[in-house]
């Protein structure tokens, strides 16, 4: 037996999230079924987060125990052969025994796009949240740092009680204008990610996005609360608006109530673009 990590990219704006829904097309019956028509196996695979219906990713990982002896590298061209054409297995390497793409995961980053232009653009929409009225971007990013540090969270997070701690640690948060294309570089293993705007390619292509009219929020963290991103979101734009103060978001925390927030900023914005882990890979990577 040995496992394997996966890392995904996939619009999800067909699908009805990640987990397996019965009648219902999901990410993680998309890549099972792929897995068992190349390998034969009936395998139950594990995503380091369970996206809603309508989010997409870059940098989705996903972890999965198999017999199989097909080399890492071919396993990304024969999975890619099996799966829908929005749906890409963008590498797959050989991990230590154990790893567990949710459980060993200790930071992921997030983007959301929203689109504050006055006419309404067709090739964004499944992508990017048309916000009416221009937003003032410096003001929200200046709000969303007294989100940064470790706090309970529970005012940002729609299921609670839970069973655990709504405690999290935001690392990174950041709201930038700029328009489709424009970067300001990453990390040399994600670079091509990391840059505010590498959003999909209609959205790249879009001339109406293409007027400065995109803004980036980018969040990275410990973890994550249910809809924790899309609150956070939502929160901010009504400081974009000028509806709130700059110290509002700093007032909703701390009254730890989910009704003080803002609203669940729409899932077709969202991102998942990278996730981290202490637990290195081991053998080779096929991609």
């Amino acid at each position: 037996m040995r496992t394997l990590k996966l890392v995904l990219a996939y619009d999800g704006t067909a699908y009805a999230g990640w987990q397996v829904q019965p009648g219902q097309p999901t990410l993680q019956a998309a890549l099972e079924t792929a897995w068992h028509s190349l390998t034969g196996e009936t395998v139950r695979v594990a995503a380091s987060g369970r996206t809603d219906a309508g989010v997409h990713a870059l940098g989705q990982v996903v972890s999965v125990d198999s017999q199989s002896q097909i080399p890492a590298a071919g396993l990304r061209a024969a999975l890619n052969a099996h799966l829908p054409a929005d749906i890409v297995v963008r590498s797959v390497a050989d991990a230590a025994p154990g790893f567990h793409a949710i459980r060993d995961a200790v930071r992921k980053r997030y983007r959301y796009l929203l689109y504050d232009g006055a006419v309404r653009d067709v090739f964004a929409r499944q992508y990017a949240w048309h916000v009416h009225g221009e937003l003032n971007a410096a003001v929200m990013h200046e709000a969303s740092q007294a989100l940064i540090g470790r706090h309970d969270f529970r005012s940002f997070e729609s299921h609670w009680p839970n069973k655990q701690t709504s405690v999290r640690t935001v690392f990174e948060l950041s709201v930038e204008r700029g328009r489709a294309g424009q970067g300001r570089g990453g990390a040399a293993e994600d670079a091509r990610l990391t840059v505010p705007f590498a959003a999909p390619l209609l959205v790249l292509l879009s001339p109406v996005a293409n007027e400065g009219n995109l803004i980036a929020i980018e969040i990275e963290a410990d973890g994550f609360l249910y809809n924790m991103v899309r609150a956070i979101v939502g929160t901010l734009v009504e400081v974009g608006r000028g509806a709130r103060p700059v110290t509002w978001p700093a007032e909703v925390l701390a009254t730890q109530d989910r009704r003080a927030a803002g609203p669940t900023a729409p899932p077709q914005g969202l991102f998942l673009l990278r996730v981290d882990y202490e637990e290195p890979t081991t053998g080779r990577a096929g991609g």
